[in-house]
């Protein structure tokens, strides 16, 4: 029986990526999905599982229309659903009467159910969340039931705020796989057993790193998974070394060419470290040279020779300042805040 696992798919988020990208981003992420459909059409795959955060807030009615006539074209693949805790099930949630296809499965209770595909001799069992939050260590006790020779626990959380969960508990359940979900990032919590399957896209720019899902087989042999990256696009924190001697044209054009060597596709979080010239002050407005920059932080110092300047202001207020200096270590606030300051004196001087 082959499976893919997703999760954490947030349609309907609002991604972090700028006004100007931000309904082309949202369309990816519908069309991500689509892809993972068709996926599953050309593979052959018997079932999608979907564990929590399908949607980002809660679904629109006409939002499970559209996403139910996509279910429904799949000719080979079961789909089971919970619900995570951005989807959570309030009391008024469209999932609670929404009619999905006869190949969907939504599981719509606090409680751990099961729903059972005796044609594939297996059982998959799973809980939804009806409040955003949840303390309570509630797989611990979820048992597999061995209503099915093969049986696969979907889980959502894992923080405290959201079901904790211990690893050593979840293996002495019993499933042949346990497909979590909320954690965005991928991770293989035990090899053929219990994985994350991570956000399918990332949603904001803290979602470093590969992203896609989980494609595994269950034999008689055993279960087996793998990792496959899917996403059409990554965020990327990228730091650039500057130095004294470079200047904000020939910074931009660093930009520039670290974009072009990791993908214009891609979606960037720029910091600038190393030593500036004291005389310069980036202008960080224009270092996008692609649009597809998304923040810019500005971690340079400027690359004062202190103890020139200390000998040379001897007995006045910049004099003053530089041995002040002294006493901070370079990447302290205190140290940036005074050589702010030894910075609007020599300007001062100068005016």
């Amino acid at each position: 029986m082959r499976f893919i696992h997703i999760a954490d798919i947030h349609l309907g988020a609002d991604p972090y990526i700028g006004s100007s990208r931000k309904e082309k981003r949202e369309k990816e992420i519908w069309t991500s999905l689509e892809r993972v459909l068709e996926v599953c059409e050309s593979k052959h795959v018997e079932m999608l599982l979907i564990a929590g955060d399908l949607f980002h807030r809660q679904p629109l009615r006409r939002e499970l229309k559209e996403l139910d006539y996509l279910f429904s074209k799949l000719t080979m693949t079961e789909v089971v659903i919970i619900a995570g805790n951005h989807d959570y099930l309030k009391r008024d949630s469209y999932y609670r009467t929404f009619q999905w296809s006869k190949n969907v499965h939504m599981i719509l209770d606090r409680e751990i159910q099961c729903v059972e595909f005796p044609a594939y001799s297996l059982a998959i069992y799973g809980m939804s969340y009806d409040t955003k939050q949840i303390t309570e260590e509630c797989y611990c006790d979820a048992f597999a039931q061995r209503r099915q020779p093969y049986e696969i626990l979907l889980a959502h959380g894992g923080d405290d705020s959201h079901i904790p969960i211990k690893k050593e508990n979840l293996l002495g359940l019993g499933y042949d796989y346990i497909a979590m979900g909320h954690i965005h990032k991928p991770q293989i919590i035990c090899p053929d057993k219990i994985a994350y399957a991570g956000a399918l896209e990332p949603i904001d720019k803290n979602d470093t790193g590969a992203h896609g899902y989980i494609y595994g087989e269950i034999t008689t042999k055993g279960c087996r998974i793998r990792f496959v990256p899917f996403a059409m696009r990554s965020y990327i924190h990228q730091t650039i070394e500057v130095n004294p001697s470079m200047t904000e044209h020939e910074l931009k054009e660093t930009v520039a060419k670290v974009i072009d060597e990791k993908g214009k596709k891609n979606i960037y979080k720029i910091i600038l470290d190393g030593m500036r010239d004291p005389e310069i002050s980036y202008n960080v407005d224009t270092l996008d040279p692609y649009g597809n920059v998304i923040e810019i932080t500005d971690q340079t110092r400027p690359a004062y020779q202190f103890d020139k300047l200390k000998e040379a202001n001897k007995g006045n207020i910049l004099g003053a300042f530089v041995a002040e200096l002294e006493q901070y270590p370079e990447n302290s606030m205190e140290h940036q805040v005074l050589c702010e300051g030894v910075r609007a004196l020599m300007e001062t001087r100068r005016g």
